[in-house]
């Protein structure tokens, strides 16, 4: 259960890093969109939904990347245990 808390921690500030890029990016997108020429109604709209999908990224990925890692940690750590019974786990060598 530790190797899979370590994994859900460590996918949270992952999702944090690539949040904020995404974040950055798309609110940029937006920005760029909404004040370019042409369809008025079209560049607002879709500049809107570039920066609500900006400010949702730093939400939405933390919180998929913790869970997604928290499971696959676990997964992880159990079949290393099923592994290690077979061929006797990793041994550690002072020099």
């Amino acid at each position: 259960m530790s190797a899979a808390k370590m994994g859900g921690i460590l996918g949270v500030l992952l999702g944090l890093i690539i949040g904020a890029c995404v974040s950055l990016v798309m609110m940029a997108a937006g920005s760029t969109i909404s004040m370019s020429g042409g369809d008025q109604n079209l560049g607002a709209m879709s500049g809107a939904v570039s920066m609500l999908f900006g400010a949702g990224a730093i939400i939405i990925l933390p919180i998929f990347y913790g869970v997604f890692s928290f499971i696959m940690g676990a997964l992880y750590a159990a079949l290393y245990n099923v592994a290690a019974k077979w061929v006797g786990g990793i041994e550690i060598e002072a020099a």
